[in-house]
């Protein structure tokens, strides 16, 4: 996780302070949201809760109501506060806090007698914990709309700074995976060079496997080949660009290229010395590995209420790192 300063915070709340999160289930893989330990908290009871959608000025959570949580609620003049629970990527561990809150409304949910939606009011600004987790999804989202088309050539520098495993992948074509090695990538799509045919290539679906460390996390970014350039002095091989579908490139891809080009521009800004010693107290890369984040279903502004998140399923592996991959043979001039 990229470095975030109180300045960097400030204007997170300040941007996203009213844009409503509907916590759907890629929402909850990429945020670390742990569902089991989310509640509501009126005077010392606490009652066991949803979280439906959250900004950094309300939330919607979907709590039983057939153990009093109305008339607690009552008692205690609508004051209630939520407790959210994150596991922190960095160290593994629970990041747990109150957002002290009041209950605005509720309404039955989907038709049901005995289960409520609560429209919570924060009551203050939430913690810079939350603000952090979800301002680094807004603004990834925002970039990758906004700043599509900027690259990052993969070198040995930028490889290790993005913490990709390594520069040769797989791409997988009518589900064949094929050897190739990336020169560059973005927010919307990637450049690679592998053996082929243009004719044979250009306009096929393909997905491009990456592998990430610091976290452990594979993406599968599905799209097409658009365009095909010769290599110089090599007849074998093709520089092919894929465009990814801008409707299901994973949002794990999209916050580790915006952390990327985050703190280049930061490190941009400061002279040489300056940069060493801001990253050389970064955190140490962490061994742990994380799952890999499902295709992400449509994105909402606003959340419906017709059904609730559903809780988090184990993701699929797309194909880790060992798997067996015909080789990418490139002769010598």
């Amino acid at each position: 996780m990229a470095l975030i300063t109180s300045q960097k915070i400030t204007l997170y709340y300040e941007r996203f302070k009213s844009i409503d999160v509907t916590f759907t289930k890629e929402i909850i893989q990429v945020t670390g949201l742990l569902t089991q330990h989310v509640h509501l908290k009126c005077v010392s009871d606490f009652w066991p809760c949803v979280v439906y959608s959250s900004s950094f000025e309300g939330a919607r959570v979907v709590a039983n109501i057939k153990s009093g949580l109305i008339e607690k609620l009552q008692q205690a003049n609508n004051m209630v506060s939520l407790r959210f629970s994150f596991k922190s990527a960095d160290t593994g561990n629970p990041v747990t806090f109150f957002v002290s809150s009041k209950s605005v409304n509720y309404a039955p949910y989907g038709g049901s007698k005995d289960v409520a939606l609560f429209t919570l009011q924060f009551t203050q600004r939430p913690p810079d914990d939350l603000i952090e987790i979800m301002g680094r999804l807004l603004d990834a989202n925002v970039n990758s709309a906004k700043r599509k088309e900027e690259r990052i050539p993969i070198t040995t520098d930028t490889q290790r700074k993005l913490k990709l495993l390594a520069k040769e992948t797989a791409v997988f074509i009518q589900g064949v995976p094929r050897r190739c090695i990336l020169r560059d990538i973005s927010f919307s799509g990637a450049k690679l060079i592998m053996m082929g045919v243009a004719k044979f290539l250009v306009g096929k679906e393909a997905a491009l496997r990456l592998d990430f460390d610091d976290p452990r996390e594979s993406f599968l970014l599905r799209g097409k080949f658009v365009r095909a350039e010769a290599v110089a002095g090599r007849n074998d091989l093709l520089a092919l660009a894929i465009l990814y579908d801008e409707a299901a490139v994973p949002m794990g891809y999209k916050i580790r290229f915006n952390d990327f080009i985050g703190t280049v521009r930061a490190d941009s800004r400061q002279g040489p010395a300056e940069a060493e010693k801001n990253a050389a107290a970064r955190p140490a890369p962490s061994a742990s590995p994380a799952p890999a984040v499902p295709p992400p279903p449509a994105e909402r502004e606003e959340a419906p209420v017709e059904a609730p998140p559903a809780p988090p399923e184990a993701p699929q592996p797309v194909s880790g790192p060992g798997d067996e991959i015909p080789d990418l043979v490139i002769p010598k001039k």
